[in-house]
């Protein structure tokens, strides 16, 4: 989702050719083939948009597979572009890097002072190794190697996957369902009570292409709306999107997660950056994308 954003946004600017590989081609786990791959290449800048990610059922099923496959591939990859003389890295973190109770909204500046959310930490911790080993090779090499910290993301190309997906296309899945069957209630995880900031993937690739444009980037910042709603609100958005009219029950027997995760983005609104794309504009675009996608044969769910 994320890696399509980007490659939607630069194919904007004229002066630049994008070369991207997929996972068929590359491993980014596979160290050795990684550096070769690097060594192949005339690259200015990386934009590392890979990671393995999921909602809280996935990240509190397979943290293994969570923790390894991250650090594997930040690890690989900023390590091969630094080894090939690549002088620029935009890292792709997420703000659940962040303690669970951190004081709201989160700034850059929390990092570390707590313990984490359990139910995601497996993944978290990876991403918070990609984005230290950016800072020190920027420290100690000089390299312009550095991070961006996006919130919850949504929008076309997202995982739909009925249990292993993010809160929104999950949701958007779940009520489209339940209005092409004519269910009449939905029943969504936790109270309902969290509270969630979600960010458009088009303007997370805005904000990237434009953070690669500053010649004296932050060494992490946070890319979101600074706008946060609970998931009920969410959910009843979404209900409204897709035209469902049936009740929408929440079950609190299932878990909340962290109770309100939402960024300060004024580091980023100093830098001269803020989002477009408002909450229900983008979800009523992203419902368009998931009806082609599931349409044309081509829905992920993984």
């Amino acid at each position: 989702m994320v890696g399509s954003a980007v490659c939607r946004r630069l194919a904007e600017e004229t002066n630049v050719e994008v070369v991207t590989v997929d996972r068929s081609q590359l491993d980014l786990c596979d160290q050795t083939a990684v550096r070769d791959y690097f060594a192949s290449q005339a690259i200015d800048a990386v934009i590392f948009a890979a990671a393995k990610v999921g909602g809280i059922v996935a990240n509190k099923t397979y943290p293994v597979e969570f923790l390894s496959e991250n650090i594997s591939m930040a690890l690989a990859t900023v390590q091969a572009a630094h080894a090939a003389g690549v002088p620029r890295f935009l890292y792709l973190g997420s703000t659940c890097i962040y303690p669970r109770d951190c004081p709201q909204p989160i700034q850059e500046t929390a990092l570390l002072s707590g313990p984490l959310e359990q139910t995601n930490e497996a993944y978290a911790l990876a991403k918070i190794v990609g984005l230290k080993l950016c800072q020190y090779i920027r420290s100690q090499y000089g390299f312009l190697y550095h991070s961006a910290m996006p919130t919850n993301l949504y929008g076309p190309g997202d995982n739909y996957h009925p249990e292993h997906s993010h809160v929104l296309p999950a949701l958007i899945r779940r009520f489209h369902e339940a209005q092409q069957e004519s269910k009449p209630r939905v029943t969504i995880w936790g109270t309902g009570t969290p509270r969630r900031e979600f960010l458009h993937v088009d303007d997370l690739a805005d904000a990237l292409v434009y953070l690669l444009s500053l010649e004296n980037p932050p060494d992490w910042v946070n890319v979101g709306t600074g706008e946060d709603i609970t998931i009920l609100a969410a959910a009843q958005a979404v209900a409204r999107v897709v035209g469902y009219e049936g009740e929408i029950v929440t079950d609190p027997s299932r878990p909340d997660g962290t109770p309100r995760k939402v960024t300060d983005v004024s580091r980023l609104r100093e830098l001269g950056w803020r989002h477009r794309v408002g909450f229900e504009q983008g979800l009523k675009s992203t419902y368009a994308s998931f009806q082609e996608e599931l349409t044309g044969n081509h829905l992920r769910a993984v």
